[in-house]
């Protein structure tokens, strides 16, 4: 076993720790094109796309250590998920099951910045059960008309082109559920206003309504019927290397809370000396710590092939838990000044919650891995 990083996967790391660090914080709903330009020009945007469609050709682990790199550098997060999402749920599923002329249409533009990208599957009805979809998908010509409206689009108010899921064939269970490329613009699309969120709040979500969409049959990802396989395909990326941006932001928290336990004294003495302090701060270490490892050995197993199914949900299981634990414990640490609006440090809470939800919730990750028990 081998625990150090190869040379490229450190350099990218690196780089983009660096690089984020010094770019200021954006308090504003939505990050600007000037932002978003700068993500593509760091990569950010590319990172596993295939080198022939503009993006680096990262496998799974250095993704996931760049993501890391982004969510240490930079504290507003909700930039991070922002780029994030726009790679792994709308880029990647694209560069993995598009029409070559799709790819080459489109991921250029995503990877550049100069588009944003979007994934629509959940709906009022839909949440954790993809079955449930009632968006549809008919067969028209040499193409198909969507029908349906979706609700928390990620990025959706900003969004260039959309993976929207539909149904094809309702009676077929997932069997039927089918994804497709739409992009802006479209007759028939309507993106609903932006709105308010616990946290994340620099990425912009709104509904999206999709009345007699019309497009063509290229615009399908992969075959009908394929569209679970799509979906699931994106949450492996998406429940490994969006994951490890937390792990970025919980290193850049709990850096601040040793740093605030060192130096801040009561009663004549550091916080940091007293045991129920220094214990807590080690045992949020550890948590930190474990989460990382299984998050990239689900990484590693997934560059060699394997489905990895339970570690990828034994990882971002432990991952999202520990962003709670550790920035609702550092809340806490803080005091007075962890509650206030202008401390940054109960923002970093607001971020974390959401962790627990999508992607799958945390009761759907430990299904994946009870299954993965026989049970």
């Amino acid at each position: 076993m081998d625990f150090t990083w190869p040379a490229e996967t450190a350099e990218t790391f690196a780089r983009i720790a660096t690089a984020t660090r010094s770019w200021p914080a954006d308090e504003t709903l939505s990050p600007g094109r000037e932002r978003w330009r700068a993500c593509g020009e760091l990569g950010l945007l590319g990172l596993s796309v295939p080198q022939k469609y503009g993006g680096q050709g990262h496998g799974f682990v250095t993704t996931a250590r760049a993501a890391e790199a982004f969510g240490l550098g930079y504290p507003d997060f909700g930039l991070v998920f922002s780029a994030m999402a726009h790679l792994l749920a709308c880029a990647m599923p694209i560069a993995e099951y598009a029409d070559p002329a799709v790819c080459e249409h489109v991921l250029p533009k995503l990877c550049s910045g100069r588009w944003r990208g979007a994934n629509a599957i959940t709906e009022d009805t839909a949440g954790s059960d993809a079955t449930a979809v009632r968006t549809s998908a008919v067969r028209d010509g040499d193409g198909y008309r969507i029908s349906g409206t979706k609700t928390f689009v990620s990025n959706g108010p900003d969004a260039d082109v959309f993976v929207v899921y539909a149904r094809t064939d309702p009676a077929l269970g997932h069997l039927g559920l089918t994804a497709f490329v739409v992009e802006r613009g479209v007759e028939g699309l309507t993106v609903g206003e932006p709105f308010g969120k616990l946290g994340l709040e620099s990425c912009p979500a709104s509904s999206l309504t999709l009345a007699d969409c019309w497009v063509p049959g290229r615009a399908r990802l992969g075959r009908e019927g394929q569209g679970a396989a799509v979906f699931q395909g994106s949450m492996r990326w998406e429940r490994t290397c969006l994951f490890a941006a937390y792990l970025g932001q919980l290193t850049r928290v709990l850096d601040r809370c040793v740093r605030h336990a060192r130096q801040r004294r009561q009663f004549g003495r550091r916080i940091g000396a007293n045991q129920a302090v220094s214990h807590r701060l080690a045992e949020l270490h550890l948590r930190l710590e474990a989460a990382r490892l299984l998050l990239y050995r689900a990484c590693w197993r997934l560059d060699q092939g394997e489905q990895a199914t339970s570690e990828v949900a034994m990882a971002k299981l432990a991952v999202s838990q520990s962003a709670v634990e550790i920035t609702l414990a550092a809340v806490h640490l803080f005091g007075g000044e962890g509650v206030r609006c202008d401390g940054g440090i109960e923002r970093e809470l607001r971020n974390a919650v959401p962790s627990t939800i999508f992607s799958g919730t945390s009761e759907m990750q430990l299904e994946q891995i009870a299954a993965g028990l026989g049970l």
